[in-house]
């Protein structure tokens, strides 16, 4: 507690307040009458005459007395059903009665012997005496009830003068008698049942001994609550056994409390004390009308107040079996008797009583947190009655603590001035029982709802008192009393007040918890809880808004209750509040969503949908994650152990999850440049890092069998980014060349990524927004940012956006300063697109020229050397880029068509290959000429696809879906998917139909041009062909009977009539099969 508060309190204490003086009279109120139980004594009605009368008697009179007494106190026990002893009138203990003037009939009562055998006791001096008749009390039965409670009343009253012979008297007894019984006890029960209950009269005599031992008992309280906790510990716990440790508990703290000096006292067994009170608590039945409940409590309460206190593990069970004790007693009976009523109300003030106490050490909000944690399983029972009266308990504790404290502040201002003092800590748990206590407000029970509100409107004003500085107190409860939650009659606005006062009156670790507790009720079971919370939640995030040090608790609270909200609109509500929370502090909502789970989890995916609900939003987003991508430590800084969970790392896995994400598209393509630089520039960081697998390992088709390495995340990410943002081209361009390959190892990195330029280049693929990313990066200080720049730079030379983005000077700039870099490779392409056509157009007429002179050479049907002649021309074409060869590549691709028939399959690899660099160099000019080409080519490459080499069978798929492209078939993208991914016949079918449909009315053209490969060397090649043509005759027949001429018809049967004499049976086959269809079609056309 902070000094200023303590002084406050101090004031408070001293000047007293009525309402101190109402507590002070329910505290003696409930004492008074519940740790009363002292059975009514003899003493007070003998006159100090007859006290002094007994004590002027020796020891050798006092002796006949006592064993007179004894004898009746024998007698009385051997009566049965209570009858009435009958003395004679000259019989010993009626010559005591008129010896001390006292009426003859009281002789006849029990407790009146035991008091009258306890005042002798304690007037006599002769401690030999007093042993011996401690002893021969002690030797009476124990059965009864009345004859214990009379034995402890005479050993009390001897205590008073023999306090150390009563201890050892009641010592001797344990080693004897109780010892006996308690070796015994589970065995066999005592046969003599004077001693059965042997425990409870000593537990009784160690209470009458405090209550009359005065002053004297204050050195003895540890030893004497020791053996109360010893004999109830090691008896059965029957209920006379708990009724004696209760009266004797009782006796005991009514002793200390009448004691002025106890708090200058230390007691080291206290708190076994309280935890045997606990037991007792804890066997009492589950009825209200229970009175060893109440007294219990009351005992638990004043034994608390003694030094030391009890620790807090101690207070923290006291109070979970005291509540537990309370709130979970079955609900009020109406019909109840009014005693019932009573004893349960006398009950929970008990239980009031004991927060006060525990309150009284510290008027403090630590400790009136402390109290309130215990009441949270009752808080949130899914029984209402337990509800309700947790929630009164913590009204009035409430109403308590404010009230003590507005008292407080008003005896400082009237004592101490006007200046201001410092503010209290402020604990954050404060806060967490806000939020439990307005998740009631929409309890079914109105007394719930209304307790439940004036707590939080308590518990803030508690703030108010604890924060602010003297000057500002009134004036701060003023407009706390103004605004109170409970005032307004509209749902809506009282909400709206409540978020508005948690956010002026709570501190920001309080707020904190406050939204922590309310996270949990969008999961409740309860439709009208789980609203309430999802409104509060809004108001809180879209009105005064969270702090940056909120979020990361937040939004791990958030993710974690995500997955149980069981209503649909409370799962809107809470993505409306991540994207509010996005808006606010997008930094720091995306650095805490990055760490809680990995990305390829995708348990995250929720959260980051909820971050593009609206476009600026996730620009905000991707942005980030590319700044956390670029994080990248040296290899040197970074240890394999931990490599998985570089924030590069985890922002890359997080970019690739999002390129499949619908909401994100948009986005995607905005961010398309600096992602591809990103992407491509952590493929060369991983090389570094050395996390490459080997590529044996990896397979295509099982992408989500188990989590990708970084390095294959990274590899599918720029897959990703062109698949997704409608460039498909480029991946299938890369795809069908096999080109990925090239970026899984470090020695084919580059040419992998020039390959993949040229791709963007072809197909105009952002070439602008990339190539003013990579000139930015070309400036970077790191080496890989300019190894990725200056590849892509070099064959984005090729484009004509490439000086709109920058000057030709500008770019000759860049490339001059690449030739000085330390890196062997910038300086080698920097040399490369210095010497460019783009850089130097003079170039184009030379490169003209040295190409018409190699395709005359080319053409020649002698040529040897066609593979190297190939490679030189394709590489004159592609320097010579947007320029193109003109005319010449006419001739070219013609020749080339020529080739793909040639016996040599590196011939034909490379004839197939060029063709499609060939026809998609030309200029606008030769368009129609190339897809005159690119058609006759088709049906061609459709069949070399079946090529019994594998890489004709590669550049055949590539080169069919290039001349697609350009013929702009239909069904492109469908067509790529079946080139690249497709196995079996029903993928050729589909190959088969979109190149049919796509070229309608052009049939017969196919048919004449499958036709020809009936002859051809290859087996492979010329079963394609007769498949091919069998689907066209079944599939195609009234279209070819439209669209065949007459003239076509001889043709066909000199290809088809060789077959039938074909020594290849599937040949012969063929042809039966189908020349019933050449001869209908021959009818038809005719």
């Amino acid at each position: 507690m902070s000094a200023p508060l303590s002084e406050l309190l101090r004031l408070n204490s001293s000047g007293g307040t009525a309402l101190q003086e109402e507590m002070q009279e329910l505290e003696r109120d409930l004492l008074d009458v519940g740790l009363q139980a002292e059975p009514r004594s003899c003493c007070a009605a003998l006159s100090e005459e007859q006290a002094k009368q007994i004590r002027l008697m020796t020891a050798s009179e006092q002796s006949p007395v006592l064993e007179a007494i004894c004898h009746c106190l024998d007698e009385h026990s051997k009566l049965a059903g209570g009858g009435q002893l009958l003395t004679s009138e000259d019989s010993p203990i009626q010559n005591l009665m008129k010896f001390l003037y006292l009426d003859p009939q009281r002789a006849k009562e029990k407790v009146f012997l035991f008091s009258l055998y306890g005042l002798v006791l304690r007037e006599c001096v002769d401690t030999a005496l007093v042993k011996r008749y401690l002893t021969r009390l002690l030797d009476l039965s124990h059965q009864c009830a009345p004859q214990r409670e009379g034995i402890a009343l005479a050993m009390g009253l001897a205590s008073t003068s023999h306090l150390e012979v009563v201890w050892a008297t009641l010592e001797h007894l344990g080693r004897t008698r109780f010892l006996r019984s308690a070796l015994r006890d589970g065995q066999e029960s005592d046969p003599d049942l004077r001693w059965k209950w042997v425990s409870s009269t000593s537990l009784l005599c160690y209470g009458q001994m405090a209550m009359h031992a005065k002053e004297k008992i204050l050195p003895w309280v540890d030893n004497i609550a020791s053996r109360m906790v010893y004999y109830f510990s090691s008896s059965s716990r029957d209920e006379t056994l708990k009724g004696s440790f209760l009266s004797a508990a009782m006796m005991l703290a009514r002793s200390l409390r009448q004691e002025p000096g106890t708090q200058n006292y230390r007691f080291s067994q206290i708190p076994e004390l309280v935890q045997c009170l606990l037991c007792v608590l804890q066997q009492e039945p589950n009825f209200p009308g229970s009175v060893f409940r109440q007294k219990a409590i009351l005992v638990i309460a004043e034994l608390s107040k003694l030094r030391p206190h009890l620790k807090p593990l101690v207070k923290a069970r006291v109070l979970h079996v005291c509540f537990r004790s309370v709130f979970e007693l079955p609900p009020a009976d109406p019909q109840a008797a009014p005693e019932v009523t009573t004893l349960y109300k006398e009950t929970l003030c008990a239980l009031h009583l004991l927060l006060r106490t525990f309150l009284s050490e510290d008027m403090g909000v630590n400790e009136v947190c402390f109290l309130l944690q215990h009441t949270e399983p009752w808080l949130r029972s899914d029984r209402s009655h337990e509800r309700q009266r947790v929630v009164q308990c913590i009204f009035r504790l409430l109403q308590y603590v404010v009230d003590s404290l507005k008292f407080a502040v008003s005896a400082l201002h009237s004592g101490l001035g006007e200046d201001s003092g410092q503010e209290g800590a402020m604990p954050s748990a404060l806060g967490h029982h806000v939020g439990l206590l307005t998740l009631l407000w929409c309890d079914k029970e109105e007394t719930t709802r209304k307790y439940s509100q004036q707590c939080v409107t308590l518990l803030l004003q508690l703030t108010v008192l604890q924060r602010a500085g003297r000057m500002a107190v009134s004036m701060r409860l003023s407009k706390l009393k103004q605004s109170e939650i409970r005032a307004s009659r509209d749902w809506e606005v009282k909400l709206y007040s409540a978020v508005k006062a948690f956010e002026r009156d709570l501190t920001v670790a309080q707020h904190t918890q406050l939204v922590l507790t309310l996270l949990p009720g969008l999961c409740s079971h309860s439709r009208l809880s789980c609203d309430l919370a999802s409104k509060l939640l809004l108001l809180m995030f879209e009105g005064p808004g969270l702090k940056p040090e909120q979020v990361a608790e937040v939004l791990q609270s958030l993710f974690q209750q995500l997955p149980h909200i069981p209503l649909p609109h409370v799962q809107q509500d809470a993505m409306r509040a991540v994207t509010v929370l996005g808006t606010q502090h997008p930094q720091e909502t995306v650095e805490v969503v990055l760490s809680l789970c990995h990305p390829s989890e995708r348990r995250t995916l929720p959260l980051w949908k909820a971050l593009a609900t609206n476009h600026q939003l996730a620009c905000k987003v991707i942005t980030l994650l590319y700044m956390k991508l670029k994080l990248r430590p040296p290899r040197g800084l970074t240890r394999p152990s931990s490599q998985t969970q570089l924030i590069s790392l985890l922002a890359l896995g997080t970019i690739y999850e999002l390129l499949y994400t619908q909401e994100y598209r948009q986005t995607i393509h905005w961010a398309f440049a600096g992602i591809l630089l990103g992407l491509l520039t952590q493929l060369h960081y991983l090389f570094e890092l050395g996390v490459v697998e080997d590529v044996a390992d990896y397979q295509e088709d099982i992408l989500d069998s188990k989590p990708l390495s970084p390095f294959r995340t990274c590899l599918e990410a720029v897959k990703g980014l062109f698949w997704t943002t409608s460039y498909w081209e480029v991946f299938a361009y890369i795809q069908l060349l096999q080109g990925w390959a090239l970026l899984e190892r470090p020695d084919t990195y580059g040419e992998g990524v020039s390959l993949l330029a040229r791709a963007m280049v072809q197909y105009d693929c952002e070439v602008k927004a990339v190539l003013g990313q990579a000139v930015i990066s070309l400036k970077s200080m790191e080496e890989r940012d300019n190894v990725v720049a200056i590849l892509l730079l070099t064959e984005f030379l090729n484009s004509a956006e490439v000086f709109q983005q920058a000057s030709r000077k500008k770019m000759d700039t860049l490339l001059n300063l690449g030739l000085g870099h330390c890196n062997q490779l910038v300086r080698a392409m920097s040399l490369k697109g210095l010497s460019s056509t783009t850089m130097h157009p003079k170039k184009v007429f030379l490169l003209r020229n040295r190409l018409a002179g190699l395709l005359d050479s080319f053409l020649r049907p002698d040529t040897k050397d066609l593979l190297g002649l190939m490679g030189i021309l394709g590489d004159i074409l592609h320097r010579l880029g947007l320029q193109g060869a003109g005319s010449a590549s006419i001739k070219l691709a013609q020749h080339l068509l020529s080739l793909f028939e040639d016996e040599r399959e590196e011939v034909r690899s490379g004839a197939i290959f060029l063709f499609g660099d060939v026809i998609d160099s030309g200029s606008r000019k030769f368009r129609q000429a190339f897809k005159t080409l690119a058609f006759q080519a088709v049906v061609p490459l459709l069949l070399h696809m079946a090529d019994p080499c594998p890489t004709v069978v590669t550049k055949s798929k590539s080169t069919l879906l290039r001349c697609a492209l350009l013929l702009k078939w239909e069904f492109r993208k469908e067509l790529f998917g079946k080139l690249a991914w497709g196995r079996g016949p029903g993928a050729e079918n589909d190959i088969f139909v979109y190149m049919v449909e796509s070229n309608f009315g052009k049939y017969p053209q196919f048919l004449l041009q499958a036709l020809v490969y009936l002859k051809s060397p290859h087996r492979p090649l010329k079963l394609a062909a007769m498949k091919f043509i069998g689907a066209l005759l079944q599939d195609y027949f009234p279209e070819l009977c439209f669209y065949l001429r007459k003239g076509d018809l001889p043709v066909i049967k000199r290809y088809l009539e060789p077959l039938e004499q074909d020594p290849d049976a599937a040949c012969r086959r063929f042809y039966r099969n189908f020349v019933e269809d050449i001869t209908e079609l021959s009818r038809s056309v005719t």
